[in-house]
């Protein structure tokens, strides 16, 4: 009994990495995110600094500032047809953030600066549903902060990038099996707990300007191993037997990893009106092979848990249109790759392939204000799918169901320049 717990804290860890990289929050940009996300060869404010930093040095103000915030309004319903079981995700929206600068020195360099939360998200099912074995709720986030610098290395081309410094935290919790309860019928539950979890990456990026219609856009963004030390795993309502854990506290280390990420695409701009982009994305998820968990108490194992993700790719495809001198309109399209494979899809990351349409605005308020809007409908392919890693009492218990997940995500910012 006690190994089946442990095995089921490894895979609750294992199931909370997951869904800050599965579940990757393309939020990072309001005008970006109005053209599908897509803006690796395109120049038109501060956010630049996050899709392409070697941008930044085209950008023709001294000073400029992006900055804005996202709501995520998303809905998940699992079904198993054959027991006629149901249940829906209740959980508060999610607000990722985004601020980024850049200031011009020289007429071939800029420095700049990209605070956002590029993962991040939360799920909450009802409580003691019939997946409840595998996650109740999880809240994770993890904040990039990177310091850029752009250099003009001829009138076509640029570079571009930085350090990336990273910190996260995860809150996790999951009944301790299908039917375990205290001696008062409260069930047994485990909570994952860790916060300040940091580590480094860089970027580097280049532009490339052959003709004054087009640009040409190219960005990586290195893995990460997020480095979970000393964090804290909570038993509550275990019955007391010498079968099962005490209800108390045990300590754990893990590292996480977030996959390297390659982007390239292009921006077309055929006159002063209209602007096209498109951009591909390729996410290194095969990285994630498997969770190793090491823990304090010298009574428990060190255990590896199997993830067995796969690499996988974005197409985004974005439009822009100057309505009048004072608005801008935009529309755009992605579709989202997953990284789950088949046998691993668990409800801690209840998603598929996605397909996300999106537009907005911006509006000219001032010669040095601009507000920025965005909306993103995000539709994931229904799938009935399985999770078969789940072991109880020596046996394997997949757990399978259809799931439909969409998601509303409107966002509101701003752009400021001197």
């Amino acid at each position: 009994m006690k190994n089946f717990l442990i095995s089921g804290l490894l895979l609750m860890l294992a199931s909370a990495s997951a869904y800050a990289g599965g579940y990757r929050v393309a939020a990072q940009g309001q005008r970006a995110l109005a053209m599908g996300h897509a803006g690796v060869g395109v120049v038109n404010s501060a956010e630049t600094a996050f899709f392409n930093p070697s941008g930044l040095v085209y950008l023709e103000d001294k000073f400029t500032v992006s900055a804005g915030i996202t709501g995520v309004f998303s809905n998940v319903k699992w079904q198993n047809t054959s027991t006629g079981q149901f249940a829906e995700t209740q959980q508060d929206p999610g607000t990722p953030f985004y601020f980024h600068a850049a200031y011009k020195v020289t007429e071939w360099m800029s420095l700049g600066l990209s605070v956002s939360t590029p993962f991040g998200s939360s799920v909450e099912w009802e409580q003691d549903w019939a997946g409840s074995h595998l996650v109740n709720d999880i809240e994770l986030s993890a904040i990039f902060i990177q310091p850029l610098v752009s250099l003009k290395l001829s009138e076509h081309f640029s570079i571009g990038g930085g350090p990336i410094f990273v910190t996260g935290n995860v809150n996790f919790n999951r009944n301790a099996n299908r039917t375990l309860t205290d001696e008062q019928g409260n069930r047994s539950n485990i909570t994952i707990d860790d916060s300040g979890v940091t580590n480094t990456g860089w970027s580097a990026s280049f532009m490339f300007t052959p003709v004054e219609e087009l640009r040409i856009g190219f960005n990586y963004r290195s893995e990460i191993l997020l480095n979970a030390e000393g964090g804290e795993a909570t038993f509550a309502n275990f019955p007391n037997s010498t079968l099962t854990p005490q209800s108390g506290t045990t300590a754990f280390d893990a590292t996480l990893p977030l996959p390297a990420e390659l982007t390239m695409g292009f921006a077309f701009q055929p006159n002063e009106n209209w602007l096209f982009a498109f951009d591909y994305q390729r996410a290194f998820w095969d990285v994630y092979n498997s969770l190793d968990i090491d823990f304090a108490d010298p009574n428990v194992p060190t255990s590896i848990n199997p993830r067995n993700y796969k690499n996988a790719s974005t197409y985004r495809f974005g439009a822009q249109y100057k309505a009048t001198d004072n608005l801008m309109l935009r529309v755009g399209y992605y579709f989202d790759e997953s990284p789950v494979q088949e046998g691993f899809f668990a409800p801690e990351t209840p998603r598929n392939d996605g397909n996300g349409y999106t537009a907005g605005l911006s509006f000219q308020v001032s010669e040095k204000l601009a507000i920025d809007a965005s909306f993103l409908y995000l539709r994931f392919k229904e799938v009935n799918a399985s999770y078969d890693s789940y072991v109880e009492n020596g046996q394997s218990v997949p757990f399978r169901g259809t799931y439909k997940s969409n998601a509303l995500l409107p966002g509101i910012g701003v752009t400021y320049k001197l």
